[in-house]
This record gives C-alpha cells, sequence and structure tokens, in this order.
C-alpha cells in the first residue's frame, strides 16, 4: 500500500492550524535558541527499521500475530517500512538479517527501496539459531566453539552476510552472539574469549576497506552463567583488538537492571569506538519494548551524553553513528509501535539539542548540583512535540503519523492486500 501525497498534505491541512499555535508558543519560549537548526538536525535524522520488527514477536509461551496483513516477503517488507518513512520522514532505512531475509536480486531490491527514498543500513548475522541445511549446530555456541568446524561455519556464515550487504549497498555488519554457558565449569572463559577473538579476526578480515563492525553485547540470555561478549567492556576489549573498522554496538535492553547507560556511550564515545544503537525499553530485562515507553528520561540522558560528545568531537550526529531500532511487538500493531518508537527517539534527541550547555558546563565547573539538575529538567519536561512535528512537516511528512494511519485504515487495506498473513523471520 502507498500512501499518496495528497493524503498528507489533506491530513496536515487539518491539523495546521493547532500545530502553528503550538509551534508559535514553543519558538517564544525558546526565543533565544536557533530554532530553524534545530529543526534541520531533526530533518536529517534517520532511524533504520529492523525487517524483523514488520510482524508480530514471540514469547517463550508462543506468537500471537495480529489481525493479518504482515510482510512475507523482503519486498513487502520494504514496502513497509516505506509507509513508515512516508508517514514519519525519520525511517529512511531498512536493517536486513540473514538468514531471515536473505535477498535474491540484490539490484531489484536496491530499486525497490529506492522508490521510497530508503537505503539499506546494517546487515545483521545470526548465528544464535540453527538453520535448515547446517552441517552443525551452535547449541555450544558459535564463534567460541570448542569445535573448529563449527567456528568455521560460523566465519562462514558472516562472510556470506557481508557479500550480501556489499550487493545491497550496505556499509555494516552487525554482530551478535548467544555465545556463553548456563553452568560453571561448562566453559574455559579465557578460550572461549580466544576462539571468539581469532573468528572475529576472519570476519573482519573480510570486511570491505569503507564497512565497519559492530559488536553487539548482552549480558545475559540464553546463556545464564556467562556470556561471551556481556557487557560494554568485553565489547569494547574486542572492538580494540580488532582494528579500527570495529566498534560497540549497545542495545538500551542487554543491560542489568538500573545500568547507568548514559555513562557507558558516553566513554564509549570518548574512545571512538561507539558504533552505534537498537534502541528498545525494558522494565525488567531485554523486554523489547516500544523506546521511550518505560524509561523516557534515560533516553533523554542518553541522548544528552551523545549530543555533548558528539559535538566535542566535531561528528555528524546523522551520519556517523548507527541508528536503529530493535523491538519486540507482540499486543501491538507492529506499524504503530515503530511509530511509537521513532517519536519518542525524535522527541529524546529534540531535547538534548536544546539543553543549554553552556549553562551546564558552568553549573558542573561550579559543582552546583541543583542547578545541572534543573538545567537537564527543565529541558525534559518541555514539550517538544510541536518543534518534531514541524521537523516531519517540512519533510513531507504527517503532522501526526498514527492519526493519519489509522484514518486510512492502513492496517485492514494490508490485510485485504495480503491476507491473514504472518510475517517472515524470526
Amino acid at each position: 500500500m502507498n500512501i499518496g501525497q495528497n493524503h498528507i498534505e489533506k491530513h496536515n491541512d487539518s491539523l495546521l492550524t493547532s500545530h502553528q499555535r503550538k509551534l508559535a508558543f514553543l519558538k517564544e519560549d525558546w526565543a533565544h535558541v536557533d530554532l530553524e537548526s534545530v529543526i534541520q538536525k531533526l530533518v536529517d535524522f534517520q532511524i533504520a527499521i529492523p525487517s524483523w520488527a514488520l510482524g508480530t514477536g514471540g514469547t517463550r509461551f508462543g506468537r500471537f500475530a495480529i489481525t493479518g496483513g504482515e510482510p512475507r516477503t523482503i519486498e513487502e517488507k520494504i514496502e513497509d517500512v516505506g509507509l513508515l518513512h512516508a508517514l514519519n520522514g525519520s525511517s529512511g532505512a531498512i536493517s536486513l538479517h540473514i538468514p531471515w531475509d536473505i535477498p535474491q536480486n540484490a539490484e531489484a531490491l536496491k530499486a525497490l527501496a529506492a522508490d521510497y527514498g530508503l537505503k539499506f543500513d546494517a546487515m545483521n548475522s545470526n548465528t544464535f539459531q540453527d538453520q535448515a541445511g547446517s552441517a552443525y549446530s551452535y547449541k555450544f555456541g558459535s564463534l567460541q566453539n570448542v569445535n573448529k568446524d563449527i567456528r568455521k561455519q560460523a566465519i562462514e556464515h558472516n562472510i556470506e552476510v557481508i557479500k550480501h550487504g556489499i550487493a545491497l549497498g550496505s556499509d555494516a555488519l552487525t554482530v551478535w552472539l548467544a555465545d556463553g554457558s548456563c553452568f560453571p565449569g561448562q566453559l574455559n572463559f579465557r578460550k572461549a574469549f580466544e576462539n571468539t577473538l581469532e573468528s572475529l579476526h576472519e570476519i573482519y578480515a573480510a570486511l570491505p576497506e569503507d564497512w565497519k563492525i559492530f559488536v553487539e553485547y548482552k549480558a545475559f540470555e540464553p546463556n545464564f552463567y556467562s556470556t561471551t561478549v556481556g557487557d560494554w567492556g568485553q565489547s569494547l576489549l574486542y572492538a580494540s583488538k580488532l582494528g579500527k573498522k570495529a566498534y560497540t554496538l549497545v542495545d538500551l535492553g542487554h543491560h542489568l537492571p538500573n545500568a547507568n547507560i548514559e555513562h557507558i556511550v558516553s566513554l564509549l564515545l570518548m574512545e571512538g569506538k561507539l558504533g552505534g544503537f537498537h534502541f528498545n525499553d525494558s522494565k525488567y530485562g531485554d523486554d523489547d519494548l516500544t523506546a521511550g515507553s518505560i524509561k523516557p528520561y534515560q533516553l533523554f540522558l542518553i541522548f544528552n551524553e551523545l549530543v555533548e560528545g558528539m559535538d566535542a568531537k566535531g561528528m555528524n550526529h546523522a551520519k556517523d553513528l548507527g541508528w536503529m531500532i530493535d523491538a519486540s511487538h507482540n499486543v501491538k500493531d507492529p506499524l504503530e509501535d515503530l511509530l511509537q518508537s521513532v517519536e519518542a527517539i525524535m522527541i529524546a534527541y529534540a531535547q538534548a539539542l536544546l539543553v543549554d550547555r553552556k549553562a551546564l558546563t558552568e553549573a558542573q565547573d561550579n559543582n552546583d548540583v541543583a542547578k545541572a539538575q534543573e538545567i537537564l529538567q527543565h529541558t525534559f519536561r518541555s514539550d517538544l512535540r510541536a518543534l518534531v512535528a514541524e521537523a516531519r512537516l517540512r519533510a513531507g511528512a504527517a503532522l501526526s503519523p498514527i492519526t493519519l494511519y489509522r484514518g486510512l485504515d492502513v492496517r485492514n487495506n494490508l490485510v485485504d492486500h495480503r491476507g491473514n498473513t504472518v510475517a517472515t523471520g524470526l
């Protein structure tokens, strides 16, 4: 289904008076700030959509499909991301997961993506599941495995993913490993690290010169005693040993409860080893909930450190880090959930852009703790939705994406076209 520009314009016209009133109030309240520059940064900022998030996710007990209309092919997944991008103007890339989404005709997929204004973001490998037709199982690990043939199989899979990415115009590989152990004594930690590093070196050698490899970490699950890339320190150690094309990737759900993620990203950025993000939210663990739905203040604090750190290094906010959602939608329409996540991320980014850096630095230099808190919370508590909506308007997207999505009855239109389908992958 395509959303015509006429539908967007009609929708925007119906909301324009109210929007302009809210924006005028914001401009008056923030008259001391160059809001035009902030709006342009919001227009430029793009958040990649993972191909596996376009259908309902699952739980340990089962997968509960929505009313249907989920994408059955890569082409339909590109179409769905195109829908999102038309609605919000901020979802200009799709990230594929191999072998869930194996490209059969790269040139045709590139052409289709271009029709929707999309590019291909980082490619994602999968050695946390046994694949049909594979000679070996990853039950006891992949890149860490004590069996060299199993490690070789996992290495070759990652190299295959790189080749698919080259054909699609991607420039990064994300490696997440379920490798680890469930019981004391099961694993020699040092040998597991060395095996993994040796395997990653072989994958790294296959990277084109202009590519990056993102080493993702996770504290637990599916292994519950140890994880071979269990935290940001271990990921940083791998990335540092691999070389200049290797970086740490931060998934917001991949931390132990109450971890100070904003501190982590600040230090990784300082070291030049922060590669990017998988955005989601959590209450208990790796819950994969809608970004900003549980801990919006933490999301803002993370962006506060990112904006300060990137500006200190002269980095391009939109291009120098990888930005992607990684969530699982069990009870919502996945497209509505993704629209909500993108909105929350854009709001947190806008808030961080408006922090009074000069006043905050002065408060920090004077150890004025209360003042520093007031500065951050003043920005966080400001309603900047109109600013984000203005960026959408200027990008040719909808002032209220979910309102238009529901007004056009998109899900039922997808069901009519596709039937009672469940998305491929996962």
